[in-house]
């Protein structure tokens, strides 16, 4: 789909706002120990910002996957995007895998805290980055 500028700085700011307010709900989910809707939400937060850089940049991802690679590819393997947010980032995925799909996962404050503050940092890097192509 071809975009405007006008249009595609709509939409990349819009995903962003939505990465934010996705982080304050996991805060929300967190203070009321649900730990499966916090892992989603981390995860979502980032994808959000993800795919505001990815448009942002001119890239077009229509999975999960195709997003996860084209970070990787484009932002990550040159070291646009640290490696160890990266991880973060694919372990969110991974954890909001098992809370949306295996019925029998017990996501748990241990599993998801540790990825809070990561998820800020993944986010706020990815603004700056958008903030320094635009």
């Amino acid at each position: 789909m071809k975009l405007s500028e006008e249009e595609k700085k709509a939409i990349v700011k819009y995903r962003l706002e939505r990465a934010k307010d996705t982080l304050l709900d996991v805060c929300v989910s967190i203070q009321n120990n649900r730990w499966n809707n916090a892992a989603n939400r981390l995860y979502y937060a980032c994808f959000y910002a993800v795919m505001a850089l990815l448009i942002n940049d001119g890239y077009e991802a229509h999975t999960h996957t195709g997003v996860k690679a084209l970070l990787g590819l484009h932002y990550v393997k040159n070291g646009t995007i640290n490696e160890e947010l990266n991880q973060a980032y694919r372990k969110m995925f991974n954890l909001r895998q098992t809370g949306d799909y295996d019925d029998l996962a017990v996501i748990t404050e241990n599993d998801v805290n540790p990825l809070v503050e990561p998820a800020e940092k993944f986010i706020a890097e990815i603004e700056n980055l958008i903030n320094r192509n635009s």
